[in-house]
């Protein structure tokens, strides 16, 4: 009642810049725990390469789209923390995981966003670019916002919330609202637009912890584990009959067996 639209789109825009920043700062315990173990064994790069890709994205966007400081701020720190997430990770990654993960770089952050730059400046107008860009920020946010779809079924067949932490679905779930808010106030539907999926996934995640949140986790046998929980008693013994043969013994007679 008392601000005005600017002042409200400011509000949201700060309200989201401060939540994403707890969202970014969220692997940091994974990642002590790495440096901890001097080992990324058992850890998969691909989320944070794609976060990367998420922020690289959204920064291009800010820089051609006017006065969008939130914009640039809040990415400017997502691909620091996000390339530091990485060198840590190639550090103490396995040989196999260190090539893999930097083929990933090289084509997705680098290659990607490179060949988006000279396209965009190669054959769209000037008038277009700005929307373009936004085109393909709002598809690729939407992927990564139906990402945790993996993870929900995983929960469902599991009965379990183990996979996924209740205060990070929330996080996720209030950072779309306030980047949504922000995009609305400021006609900006490229902002606005995946952060309503993102903000229906989030509650679909709330609703599932709080449906198994005190289930048992049933996790589904390997084959080692259904070997070893054979009962002997179980297993079908079969018994062959030979036909009659005849052996000579050390002597030279014979004797019948079977």
């Amino acid at each position: 009642m008392f601000l005005k639209v600017h002042e409200l789109a400011f509000l949201f825009g700060l309200l989201g810049n401060i939540v994403s920043f707890g969202v970014f700062l969220s692997p940091v315990p994974t990642f002590y725990g790495i440096y901890k173990k001097k080992s990324s064994k058992g850890f998969q790069s691909i989320p944070y390469i794609c976060a990367l890709a998420s922020a690289t994205l959204l920064l291009y966007y800010g820089i051609m789209k006017t006065h969008a400081y939130l914009i640039i701020s809040i990415n400017t720190f997502g691909c620091f923390i996000e390339i530091s997430y990485l060198f840590l990770y190639i550090i103490y990654a396995p040989r196999e995981a260190k090539i893999f993960t930097l083929k990933l770089i090289v084509i997705c952050n680098i290659g990607g966003l490179g060949l988006l730059i000279l396209l965009v400046n190669l054959l769209v107008p000037k008038q277009h670019r700005v929307s373009t860009v936004g085109w393909v920020c709002a598809a690729y946010s939407l992927a990564v916002f139906a990402s945790p779809l993996s993870v929900m079924r995983k929960v469902i067949k599991t009965k379990s919330v183990e996979y996924m932490p209740f205060l990070l679905s929330l996080s996720l779930t209030l950072n779309a609202v306030m980047w949504f808010f922000y995009g609305l106030l400021i006609k900006d539907k490229f902002i606005a637009m995946p952060n309503i999926l993102g903000f229906l996934f989030g509650v679909a995640q709330m609703i599932l912890y709080m449906m198994y949140q005190g289930s048992t986790k049933t996790d589904l046998p390997t084959e080692n584990q259904l070997a070893n929980k054979t009962d002997v008693n179980e297993v079908p013994i079969v018994a062959v009959e030979l036909p009659e043969m005849r052996s000579d013994n050390v002597e030279g007679s014979a004797r019948p067996m079977k």
